[in-house]
């Protein structure tokens, strides 16, 4: 069994490239074959995570990075039983691992790691990519996107209120989009349609509580577009997964299939896989044929902080 630690060096606020190399040399003390290995450019995890799974041989993937990271890992090594994923947080957000609950803090440590059980999580394929936690289209997904392309110019807190300015403020906050849900066609205005496998997204706002990561449902939230005096003052709520109180703009499905297309003079959608941007016409959203495999501390559960669904009193 290999044991691969795959760091991404550009990750959060410093380089802690030689900080990971020494947590390596600790599991190679319990007679481990570990060896470390840099990605250099984007996309460079997920080539390096997918040539180790197709070598056939047992691998386990250390995942140091951040939610980019962990992305790139899981479309790389997605349907390989060989192949075994976890991560090392080394980013800002980390949104995957509050999933875990109280258990997210022991990822830090690989001694906890290296010898757990490693147990299948569901995707989402969002146009042939794979995607761990939330596919988000609207509002949501263009303001991470800004928050990339002005992280040049700003701080990480600077460059979000700076997107979060150009985006709220200065533009429209709906898009008119026709949302086919297993058949049942809608054409609106709506602010955002997120897909759900797991809870947390955009630095811990969870939409969905009730999603889960292993149970192979899909949970998509879609909100209307609406003033932005009060989206603003709804927001939240979202934020908080008491949309539900909001029957009339929010609506939770359990559709095996979503497709979302721009109407015609609108522009690009803009949808965010885990915080990685893409720009299409048309998205098409389903619970993906492959699973990822994926290892952590004995006893930890990528369900630890689900929720039962809330419903207002009189549904």
């Amino acid at each position: 069994m290999k044991h691969v630690f795959l760091i991404n060096p550009r990750a959060g606020k410093r380089d802690q490239t030689a900080r990971l190399r020494g947590l390596a040399d600790r599991l190679a003390a319990h007679g481990l074959k570990v060896s470390c290995l840099l990605t250099d450019r984007l996309g460079g995890a997920e080539a390096i995570a997918r040539a180790l799974a197709e070598t056939g041989e047992p691998v386990r993937i250390y995942a140091c990075g951040g939610d980019g990271t962990v992305h790139e890992a899981a479309n790389g090594i997605a349907g390989y039983e060989n192949a075994a994923m976890t991560v090392i947080p080394t980013g800002t957000g980390n949104d995957f691992l509050k999933n875990f609950g109280p258990d997210a803090a022991k990822f830090s440590d690989p001694e906890n790691l290296w010898d757990g059980p490693d147990f299948p999580l569901d995707l989402i394929d969002c146009n042939g990519r794979y995607c761990l936690t939330i596919a988000c289209s609207g509002i949501d997904a263009r303001i991470a996107d800004s928050v990339h392309r002005y992280g040049g110019l700003l701080s990480g807190r600077g460059s979000y209120l700076l997107s979060v300015a150009v985006n709220f403020l200065f533009k429209p906050i709906g898009r008119r989009w026709r949302v086919e849900l297993d058949g049942e066609v809608l054409e609106d205005d709506f602010a955002l349609v997120s897909m759900c496998n797991g809870r947390y997204y955009g630095g811990g706002s969870m939409p969905v509580p009730q999603a889960r990561m292993d149970d192979g449902v899909l949970e998509t939230i879609l909100v209307k577009n609406v003033p932005k005096a009060t989206f603003a003052r709804l927001f939240p709520a979202y934020s908080a997964g008491d949309c539900w109180k909001f029957p009339h703009i929010a609506r939770v499905v359990t559709a095996r299939q979503v497709s979302i297309t721009a109407c015609p003079g609108e522009e690009d959608i803009v949808t965010c896989l885990d915080g990685e941007s893409m720009r299409s016409q048309s998205v098409t959203l389903r619970l993906a044929d492959r699973q990822v495999n994926f290892f952590g501390p004995a006893g930890c559960s990528p369900n630890a902080t689900a929720q039962e669904a809330r419903r207002p009193a009189n549904v």
